[in-house]
Parts: C-alpha cells; sequence; structure tokens
C-alpha cells in the first residue's frame, strides 16, 4: 500500500484548520487516514510555535517504512529537521506570459517615440531663426536642378 503524509482540511468556511496525517495515497483529501501526526494553522502567525505542531518521530518512522510527503508537508519536515528537502527552481514561473510581453513591447517603443518627438522639438526650438531661411534657396534651387536635367 502507498502511503502519503499529507494535509487533511478542517475548519470552518475561511478559516482553514489542517491536520497532517498519514493516509493511503488512493483515499480522499479529509476522508480515512491511518494516523494523525501534527497539525498546522495557516492564521496563526509565522513565528507562533502552534502553527505547526508535528511528531517528529512518528514522521521518521513513516519516511522510514516509505511514505511519501507532499510538497507542503516535506517543508514542514525540513524545517523540524526530520527530512531534508531540496530547493525546487522554476525560474519561468516569474516571466510575464505572452499577452503582457506585447503590452511591454508596446510601452517600451510609444515612450521612445515620444521621446524621439520631444528631443525633435526642443532641436528645432534651439535651432536659431536663419536656418529657415536657408533651407527655403535650396529647396528652390532643386526643382530648378531637376528642370535642366
Amino acid at each position: 500500500m502507498a502511503t502519503a503524509i499529507r494535509l487533511s482540511r478542517g475548519g470552518s468556511k475561511k478559516r482553514p484548520y489542517y491536520k497532517i496525517v498519514v493516509t493511503d495515497s488512493r483515499s480522499a483529501r479529509d476522508g480515512k487516514f491511518i494516523e494523525r501526526i501534527g497539525s498546522y494553522n495557516p492564521l496563526l502567525a509565522k513565528d507562533d510555535e502552534k502553527r505547526v505542531v508535528l511528531d517528529a518521530e512518528r514522521a521518521k518512522h513513516w519516511i522510514s517504512v516509505g511514505a511519501q510527503p507532499s510538497d507542503r508537508v516535506a517543508r514542514f519536515l525540513d524545517a523540524a529537521g526530520v527530512k531534508e528537502r531540496a530547493a525546487r527552481s522554476n525560474p519561468n514561473k516569474a516571466k510575464p506570459g505572452e499577452k503582457a510581453t506585447e503590452r511591454a513591447e508596446e510601452r517600451a517603443t510609444k515612450l521612445a517615440e515620444a521621446e524621439e518627438a520631444k528631443k525633435a522639438a526642443e532641436e528645432a526650438a534651439k535651432a536659431p531663426v536663419e536656418a529657415p531661411a536657408e533651407e527655403a534657396p535650396a529647396a528652390e534651387a532643386a526643382p530648378e536642378e531637376n528642370a535642366e536635367g
């Protein structure tokens, strides 16, 4: 029989309270269990000693006979020094999705365009007043060259 060490939910709506139980892995979450080895109250402060109550000796026994802890229970066992838990790393979890990256790229291009327009407006304001007058004869010369050529 495959056994698991997992949480069994109790408590009322919006007020969870969990029992840490050893159970057949095929049984329901809140169903029949073999042995209760502790409790977990997520409503208490993280530094409260009653937040996680665990019988470490019984947990060691059940792990020695092959019981597999769930992820959350493995964290509790690691904190209690019963079983070391390998750190997990999922670098892709923090990455934004496709739509979010598209929106970020659009925002970045709009910002870049706005900055370019602002710089162009500043340069036009700083340019000497005579510069547009110099451009006018050059514009008139261009059509004459085209007419001759």
